[in-house]
């Protein structure tokens, strides 16, 4: 399965099915982020923490299968040079209708965030990378091609799913219980069989990949980045999970010359 124009299309669907990711910020919250008043989320709850955006304004952003009319628009307003890549149509026509609506001016780049070789080396202070590593099933490029796009002294933030989430028995999560049924690393592809597979694409519901934490944040350093902080976060409503762990974690990494740790 081409799982890019897959899941692209799936997510197109999203976005008219009014999903959380795509729903725009206000003008009013543009207005507050051109006074210097912002913030933004990877995850549903907890906001990025405010050091890990200081002097934002005139730094170059590459918000990374961000689509949806959310921390791009955000950041624009706060004055970065903001480029947004995402592989869903829909979602882009979501920043591009917040920038046209409230005068900001972004980059809107349709691509896959494994593959950023149109972007050169160096090319950005900054990627924001809200949770959507789960719609690929291999993370480790995407550390990669960061880490070459990022300049020296630039950060990468990512929010992303705690693999326990993948491995809980569907049916019975549906009744309330959580019961161990599938292995991490999780996929859609390979984890479910054809009829439960169906019920997804039947659908045409995006198909998804839990990583592990070895590939998220061990990838991470692998590609070469100093992970220097990491927050986890709730759904914060009636989900099951969220009685006894937390959903969603999110790191910052930095691309520094190991020299200036010696």
């Amino acid at each position: 399965m081409d799982i890019f124009s897959y899941n692209s299309k799936a997510w197109d669907q999203q976005v008219q099915l009014g999903s959380p990711w795509s729903l725009p910020v206000s003008s009013e919250e543009v207005s507050r982020a051109r006074k210097g008043d912002f913030k933004i989320i990877l995850s549903p709850l907890k906001p990025v923490p405010t050091d890990w955006l200081k002097q934002i304004k005139g730094k170059k952003v590459l918000c990374l299968a961000s689509g949806g009319g959310q921390q791009g628009p955000i950041l624009s307003a706060a004055g970065a040079d903001v480029t947004v890549l995402d592989a869903s149509e829909e979602q882009l026509k979501r920043d591009e209708f917040v920038a046209s609506r409230d005068d900001l001016k972004m980059q809107i780049v349709r691509g896959d965030m494994r593959d950023l070789s149109r972007f050169q080396d160096e090319a950005f202070d900054l990627i924001v990378n809200p949770c959507s590593n789960c719609f690929i099933p291999d993370v480790n490029p995407v550390w990669r091609e960061c880490f070459r796009v990022l300049k020296y002294g630039g950060s990468l933030i990512c929010g992303f799913n705690n693999p326990i989430t993948y491995s809980f028995d569907r049916e019975l999560y549906e009744k309330g219980l959580l019961q161990l049924k599938y292995a991490v690393p999780y996929s859609d592809l390979t984890s479910l069989n054809d009829e439960e597979r169906k019920s997804y694409t039947d659908k045409n519901e995006p198909l998804e990949f839990g990583h592990t934490t070895e590939d998220q944040i061990g990838g991470q350093i692998k590609a070469g980045f100093v992970i220097a902080g990491f927050y986890e976060d709730k759904w914060g409503s009636d989900h099951l999970e969220d009685k006894f762990f937390a959903h969603f974690m999110a790191t910052r990494a930095l691309k520094i010359d190991i020299q200036d740790l010696l």
